[in-house]
Protein backbone atom coordinates (compact mmCIF):
# COMPACT_ATOMS: atom_id res chain seq x y z
CA UNK A 1 0.00 0.00 0.00
CA UNK A 2 1.14 3.60 -0.42
CA UNK A 3 0.56 6.46 1.96
CA UNK A 4 1.38 9.15 -1.11
CA UNK A 5 -1.10 7.56 -3.55
CA UNK A 6 -3.96 6.18 -0.80
CA UNK A 7 -6.58 9.43 -2.54
CA UNK A 8 -6.00 9.15 -6.35
CA UNK A 9 -3.71 11.66 -8.26
CA UNK A 10 -6.39 14.10 -9.75
CA UNK A 11 -6.18 13.92 -13.43
CA UNK A 12 -3.74 16.05 -14.96
CA UNK A 13 -6.18 18.61 -16.18
CA UNK A 14 -7.74 19.04 -12.95
CA UNK A 15 -4.20 19.16 -11.45
CA UNK A 16 -2.64 21.71 -13.83
CA UNK A 17 -6.13 23.92 -13.13
CA UNK A 18 -5.59 24.04 -9.18
CA UNK A 19 -1.45 24.80 -9.55
CA UNK A 20 -2.58 27.54 -11.85
CA UNK A 21 -4.69 28.60 -9.45
CA UNK A 22 -2.46 29.07 -6.24
CA UNK A 23 0.19 30.77 -8.85
CA UNK A 24 -2.39 33.24 -9.39
CA UNK A 25 -2.97 34.03 -5.55
CA UNK A 26 1.04 33.44 -4.32
CA UNK A 27 4.13 34.31 -4.82
CA UNK A 28 7.33 33.66 -2.97
CA UNK A 29 10.15 35.33 -1.62
CA UNK A 30 12.50 34.57 -4.29
CA UNK A 31 10.52 36.06 -6.77
CA UNK A 32 9.20 39.20 -4.97
CA UNK A 33 13.40 40.13 -4.29
CA UNK A 34 14.10 39.49 -7.50
CA UNK A 35 11.11 41.84 -9.07
CA UNK A 36 11.96 44.81 -6.25
CA UNK A 37 15.83 44.69 -7.36
CA UNK A 38 14.56 44.63 -10.99
CA UNK A 39 12.30 47.80 -10.25
CA UNK A 40 9.30 46.10 -12.09
CA UNK A 41 7.11 48.89 -12.48
CA UNK A 42 3.67 49.31 -10.74
CA UNK A 43 4.43 46.53 -7.88
CA UNK A 44 3.64 47.88 -4.30
CA UNK A 45 4.87 45.52 -1.28
CA UNK A 46 3.00 45.77 1.95
CA UNK A 47 3.91 44.82 5.56
CA UNK A 48 0.55 43.88 6.89
CA UNK A 49 2.04 43.66 10.71
CA UNK A 50 1.48 46.22 13.15
CA UNK A 51 3.89 49.24 14.10
CA UNK A 52 6.24 46.88 16.54
CA UNK A 53 6.71 44.58 13.81
CA UNK A 54 7.66 47.15 10.94
CA UNK A 55 9.91 48.67 13.19
CA UNK A 56 11.61 45.50 14.12
CA UNK A 57 12.50 45.34 10.33
CA UNK A 58 10.80 44.85 7.16
CA UNK A 59 11.58 44.41 3.66
CA UNK A 60 13.27 47.80 1.36
CA UNK A 61 10.79 49.26 -0.49
CA UNK A 62 7.79 48.06 1.68
CA UNK A 63 4.49 50.11 2.98
CA UNK A 64 3.41 49.88 5.91
CA UNK A 65 -0.31 49.33 5.68
CA UNK A 66 -1.49 47.09 9.19
CA UNK A 67 -4.21 45.00 7.61
CA UNK A 68 -7.43 46.29 9.97
CA UNK A 69 -6.17 50.09 8.18
CA UNK A 70 -6.27 48.48 4.48
CA UNK A 71 -9.85 49.78 3.97
CA UNK A 72 -9.43 53.23 4.68
CA UNK A 73 -6.13 53.91 3.99
CA UNK A 74 -5.26 52.23 0.68
CA UNK A 75 -6.10 54.75 -1.50
CA UNK A 76 -3.86 57.35 -0.08
CA UNK A 77 -0.92 54.86 0.07
CA UNK A 78 -1.48 52.13 -2.96
CA UNK A 79 -1.50 53.69 -6.76
CA UNK A 80 -4.86 52.62 -8.29
CA UNK A 81 -4.42 49.48 -10.36
CA UNK A 82 -1.19 48.72 -8.80
CA UNK A 83 -0.41 44.68 -8.46
CA UNK A 84 0.23 44.40 -4.53
CA UNK A 85 2.36 41.84 -3.04
CA UNK A 86 1.41 41.48 0.70
CA UNK A 87 3.14 39.59 3.54
CA UNK A 88 3.36 39.18 7.19
CA UNK A 89 5.45 37.70 9.74
CA UNK A 90 5.43 34.05 7.98
CA UNK A 91 4.12 30.65 7.48
CA UNK A 92 2.54 30.03 10.58
CA UNK A 93 0.11 33.74 10.12
CA UNK A 94 -2.75 34.36 8.22
CA UNK A 95 -2.41 38.27 8.10
CA UNK A 96 -1.23 38.52 4.74
CA UNK A 97 -4.03 36.45 3.44
CA UNK A 98 -6.58 38.46 5.08
CA UNK A 99 -4.46 41.31 3.48
CA UNK A 100 -4.37 40.25 -0.09
CA UNK A 101 -8.48 39.42 0.47
CA UNK A 102 -9.13 43.25 1.28
CA UNK A 103 -6.61 44.50 -1.47
CA UNK A 104 -8.82 42.20 -3.75
CA UNK A 105 -12.27 43.77 -2.83
CA UNK A 106 -10.89 46.53 -3.25
CA UNK A 107 -10.28 45.54 -6.92
CA UNK A 108 -6.34 45.46 -6.72
CA UNK A 109 -4.47 42.61 -8.30
CA UNK A 110 -2.43 40.86 -5.10
CA UNK A 111 -0.82 38.23 -4.11
CA UNK A 112 0.10 36.29 -0.95
CA UNK A 113 4.10 36.34 -0.41
CA UNK A 114 4.73 32.68 0.95
CA UNK A 115 6.75 32.53 4.12
CA UNK A 116 6.65 35.97 4.77
CA UNK A 117 9.17 37.89 6.72
CA UNK A 118 10.66 34.93 8.49
CA UNK A 119 11.29 33.17 5.04
CA UNK A 120 12.98 36.53 3.81
CA UNK A 121 15.06 36.81 6.67
CA UNK A 122 15.69 33.41 6.68
CA UNK A 123 17.08 33.08 2.96
CA UNK A 124 19.42 36.07 4.17
CA UNK A 125 18.08 38.73 2.29
CA UNK A 126 18.25 42.54 3.19
CA UNK A 127 15.77 44.59 5.94
CA UNK A 128 15.53 47.29 7.16
CA UNK A 129 15.64 48.47 10.65
CA UNK A 130 16.24 51.70 12.54
CA UNK A 131 19.87 51.00 12.18
CA UNK A 132 19.69 50.90 8.71
CA UNK A 133 20.31 48.18 5.79
CA UNK A 134 20.94 44.55 7.55
CA UNK A 135 21.34 40.66 6.52
CA UNK A 136 21.32 37.90 8.58
CA UNK A 137 23.43 34.64 7.24
CA UNK A 138 20.99 32.34 5.03
CA UNK A 139 19.50 29.65 6.81
CA UNK A 140 20.77 27.04 4.52
CA UNK A 141 17.71 24.70 5.57
CA UNK A 142 15.62 27.77 3.15
CA UNK A 143 18.10 28.72 1.02
CA UNK A 144 21.43 27.68 -0.57
CA UNK A 145 24.44 29.79 0.86
CA UNK A 146 26.34 30.84 -2.40
CA UNK A 147 23.36 31.96 -3.93
CA UNK A 148 19.80 34.50 -3.37
CA UNK A 149 17.63 32.08 -5.12
CA UNK A 150 16.98 28.55 -5.26
CA UNK A 151 17.01 28.30 -9.23
CA UNK A 152 13.72 26.07 -8.50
Amino acid sequence: MTFTFAVPAADPTTAAAHFLARLSVETDVSDVHADLSAGIPGLVVVDSRGPAAWAQGHLPGAVHLPTAEIATGAAGLIPAGAAVVTYCWGPGCNGATRAALEFARLGHPVKEMLGGFEYWVREGLPVVTDTGLTRRPVDDLTAPRSTITCDC
